[in-house]
């Protein structure tokens, strides 16, 4: 599995979502679109001209691939395979 958070240097929500991949112990490529306008054109390729940040891919090992807008536990738990306790 492929995981490639894109995000901003000040965004309080990508840094949830940071510490949500860390806790699972989940590599993941950050590209700070902020920074870095390649990154900022991937993610509008990605997301269809979407601009808000986390935005999330995951490519499964099928090649499936996972967007996900926002922090969203219940939506990454889904893609990722966990369940509620």
């Amino acid at each position: 599995m492929q995981i490639t958070l894109y995000s901003t240097t000040t965004c309080p929500y990508c840094k949830m979502l940071k510490d949500y991949l860390a806790r699972r112990s989940l590599p993941f490529e950050e590209k700070l679109v902020d920074l870095d306008d390649n990154a900022k054109d991937e993610m509008l390729a990605e997301s269809g001209g979407f601009l808000g940040v986390p935005f999330t891919v995951i490519v499964k090992e099928d090649g499936e691939k996972e967007k996900i807008i926002g922090f969203d536990i219940e939506e990454l738990d889904h893609v990722l395979g966990y369940k509620k306790d």
